[in-house]
């Protein structure tokens, strides 16, 4: 048998996933601020004539991102969990790919793992769990 990189990918989607997450809470202060812009507008007499409270587009785009972060967060620890175990061939490869859209730690880390998962006998490990 072949030594293999899996460990190490398990340990880096972990990282990744735990990055994730931990970006998430600047979309948290991004809302956070525009609900903070938001009670200052409304609760000044001179801005009123604004046609619309532009803290509502921070509170959007940061609820947005929460979401997105959260999400992509997650599916990287279950990633990792399914590598450790061998399971979920599809999902990692689909989390890989994803992971290349996130910035250059998710570009190396997705292709590095893509390469890595269309070994043969990292096929057949996974047929075999």
């Amino acid at each position: 048998m072949k030594p293999n990189n899996l460990d190490t990918f398990k340990t880096l989607f972990l990282v990744k996933g735990i990055l994730t997450l931990a970006f998430s809470l600047f979309f948290i202060f991004y809302a956070g601020m525009g609900l903070f812009f938001s009670t200052i507008i409304e609760a000044s007499d001179k801005l009123n004539d604004a046609p619309f409270n532009l803290g509502i587009i921070f509170v959007i785009i940061g609820v947005i991102g929460i979401i997105i972060c959260v999400t992509l967060g997650v599916l990287t620890l279950i990633a990792s969990k399914y590598i450790k175990h061998r399971k979920n061939y599809t999902f990692i490869f689909v989390i890989s790919i994803i992971n290349c859209l996130t910035g250059i730690l998710g570009i190396l880390l997705g292709v590095f793992s893509l390469i890595e998962l269309t070994k043969p006998e990292i096929k057949e490990l996974f047929n075999k769990a």
